[in-house]
C-alpha cells in the first residue's frame, strides 16, 4: 500500500506511478503519439523504464506528495494511460499532463482522471493556479486543456527544449467544487 493518495473516478483507479508500471511505462512512453508530442525519452527496455520512474517521478512524489498516475480501469485491472500533476523545470507552478495507450484514446478516459486530479489539486494539494502545456500540433491535448476549463495565455519555452510550447492555465481558487 503506498503512502501517498490515490483516486477513484466512476471507471477508474489513479495509482501514484512506481517501479512496477515499468513495463506499462516502456510501452506508452514509445507510442507514436507520446514520441510525436511529448518527444523521445530515450527508454528502450525495462531497465531505462525503471531509471526514468526512479529519476523522473518518484522524486516529485517524494517531495510534493503528488506526480505521476497510472489509469488503471476498475472493471479489468487493466492499465490505460497516465495523467499527472507536474512540476517542470523552467516553469513557475504546476502543469497537468495526460497520455493514453492508443487503444484507449478518444474514450473519455485523460478527461475523466485530469477532472479528478483538477480536483484533487485544489482541495487536497492547496494548488492555486494549474497550468498546462503542448506543442502546436497537437490538436487533442490542446481541446482537451480547453474542454478541462484551461485558457491559452501565451507561447514559451522551456529549458534545453527546443520547441515552442503553448501554455494554458486556470486559476483553481475561485473554482466551485
Amino acid at each position: 500500500m503506498s503512502e501517498y493518495l490515490s483516486f477513484e473516478t466512476e471507471r477508474l483507479l489513479l495509482r501514484p506511478m512506481d517501479l512496477e508500471d515499468a513495463p506499462f511505462l516502456l510501452e506508452l512512453i514509445n507510442t507514436p503519439k507520446w514520441l510525436q508530442f511529448i518527444g523521445d525519452r530515450k527508454v528502450r527496455n525495462l531497465n531505462d523504464a525503471g531509471e526514468y520512474i526512479k529519476v523522473k517521478v518518484l522524486p516529485q512524489l517524494k517531495r510534493l506528495g503528488y506526480g505521476n498516475y497510472t489509469l488503471i480501469r476498475k472493471s479489468d485491472q487493466v492499465k490505460l494511460g497516465s495523467c499527472g500533476i507536474y512540476d517542470r523545470e523552467g516553469m513557475e507552478g504546476v502543469d497537468i499532463g495526460f497520455s493514453m495507450l492508443p487503444a484507449y484514446e478518444r474514450q473519455g478516459y485523460a478527461y475523466e482522471a485530469a477532472t479528478c486530479l483538477i480536483e484533487a489539486a485544489r482541495t487536497r494539494f492547496g494548488i492555486e493556479y494549474l497550468q498546462g502545456i503542448t506543442i502546436r500540433e497537437n490538436i487533442a491535448s490542446q481541446n482537451l486543456l480547453k474542454k478541462l476549463g484551461l485558457e491559452f495565455k501565451e507561447i514559451i519555452r522551456l529549458p534545453d527544449d527546443p520547441e515552442d510550447l503553448m501554455l494554458f492555465a486556470m486559476d483553481l481558487i475561485d473554482r466551485p467544487a
